[in-house]
């Protein structure tokens, strides 16, 4: 682990600084999804908090950092979630907040964003561009930029969940992880690696967004010309090579799955779970889903990232799920 930006000691730290709603998350086994899944599964829910994500635990270090140095503003980019985390992180903390976000993104979650009293910047482009936009304003006005993934507190954030699936969970040895810019696999692969070697950290993106899954196979950042899939929070385009080297050092696979089966287990973790869930939290459920026999007989977890969707398409979605029998 001498290799890796992260470091255990801050992320046991990190977890002093985070306020306690985002921590402690439930962590259960879910036994209605076994017979249709063939393995047993566990639950980690971090969409039981005020920002319906994960995203809270790394923001809380960031704010935190910076009420400690006397800084008034912070910047960044995002597909919904990480907004929404930075400015409830901010808003105790007397912190400016300036999210730069694509215009297509989801509307609950823009809409969530400017509730939470942070200025909101939309562009006509995709995250990529948003991430650009975000730089720029950082330097014009001369405020930190958060960068999701690349600032290692929102790695050693999102490795809290780490911790705490290494401290209470039973004996599991797999852990599927939702795959976009990193911060959440890295972070806790990067625990999970460091205190139960043993266990499997499988990595899980969609088809239609494969940068990093295919950065982590050629050992180098591969980018993409575009995106299309309907999960928006890990529909990146552009891996950041520091990132990726984390990975490398903790990620024993990285999976694609298809969008039907992405729905299909949105569907499954509402009908067996009662959970309603954005597509980036059914990532993992969707690689059991295409590979039974890979995970027949172990004891999987499931981290349920993410609960910010839009009420519409989700009904749209839902409605058209296959059903899967085992």
């Amino acid at each position: 682990m001498q290799e890796t930006r992260l470091d255990t000691a801050r992320i046991r730290a990190a977890r002093r600084v985070i306020d306690p709603i985002f921590l402690n998350t439930p962590l259960y086994r879910c036994e209605p999804l076994e017979p249709a899944l063939g393995c047993t599964v566990s639950i980690k829910l971090e969409t039981a908090n005020p920002v319906r994500s994960f995203k809270g635990r790394g923001t809380e270090v960031v704010a935190s950092l910076l009420a400690d140095i006397g800084s008034r503003a912070v910047v960044c980019a995002s597909a919904g979630n990480l907004g929404q985390a930075l400015a409830w992180s901010a808003r105790g903390r007397g912190l400016d907040v300036t999210v730069v976000a694509s215009r297509f993104a989801t509307a609950a979650k823009l809409d969530r964003i400017r509730a939470l009293d942070a200025r909101l910047e939309l562009v006509d482009g995709d995250h990529e561009m948003a991430r650009e936009r975000a730089a720029a304003i950082a330097r014009h006005d001369g405020i930190r930029l958060l960068e999701d993934s690349l600032d290692i507190e929102t790695c050693e954030g999102a490795a809290t969940i780490g911790l705490e699936l290494v401290d209470t969970a039973p004996s599991f040895d797999t852990v599927l992880i939702a795959l976009g810019g990193g911060a959440l696999a890295t972070g806790v692969g990067h625990v999970v690696k460091a205190l139960a070697p043993d266990v499997e950290v499988i990595c899980v993106q969609p088809l239609g967004a494969p940068a990093m899954t295919h950065s982590w196979r050629r050992r180098r950042v591969v980018t993409t010309d575009s995106t299309n899939t309907i999960a928006d929070g890990v529909a990146g385009r552009c891996p950041i090579p520091a990132v990726l080297d984390d990975l490398l050092l903790v990620a024993d696979d990285a999976v694609l799955v298809q969008e039907a089966s992405i729905i299909a287990g949105m569907r499954m973790l509402l009908d067996h779970a009662g959970l309603v869930v954005e597509p980036s939290a059914a990532l993992g459920v969707a690689a059991i889903l295409e590979d039974r026999d890979r995970f027949a007989g172990r004891h999987v977890v499931t981290i349920v990232c993410g609960s910010n969707v839009d009420v519409d398409a989700y009904h749209r979605w839902v409605g058209a799920a296959p059903v899967h029998r085992s």
